[in-house]
């Protein structure tokens, strides 16, 4: 009985000495300029979660009947395809958009904000 104790014992503690020492990686990762802000920095992919909310609230509003399918599909395609067209602008100019560039695609971000709530509003039930 007092051996089977103590080799159990000797394995268990073993295996917790081990268990960190088996987990850990062994090629530490890279470190960013920015330490704690991620690998992308702090505002790193920024228009990509923009992008994924507003695909996530256009599902919610076709689960919930206020839109058809087929808008949320179109909404979604216009808001990739201008995220893709700012995307080749930004590359075209080096990584910078001038002021009146800016401008335009704050412009067409806005248009379509507001095609995406009028048709949410025209669909949605009203409140009584």
């Amino acid at each position: 009985m007092r051996q089977s104790f103590l080799l159990r014992s000797l394995v268990t503690a073993s295996l917790l000495f081990s268990v960190p020492v088996l987990a850990e990686d062994t090629a530490p990762a890279p470190q960013c300029k920015e330490g704690h802000h991620g690998r992308h920095g702090h505002k790193g992919m920024k228009g990509e979660r923009k992008l994924a909310r507003m695909e996530h609230r256009l599902d919610r509003a076709v689960s919930e009947g206020r839109l058809t399918q087929s808008q949320a599909d179109q909404f979604k395609t216009e808001a990739r395809q201008l995220r893709e067209e700012l995307k080749a602008q930004r590359d075209a100019a080096g990584g910078q958009l001038s002021e009146d560039q800016r401008l335009q695609v704050r412009e067409r971000v806005r248009a379509l904000r507001e095609k995406v709530k009028a048709a949410v509003q025209a669909t949605a039930p009203t409140k009584t």
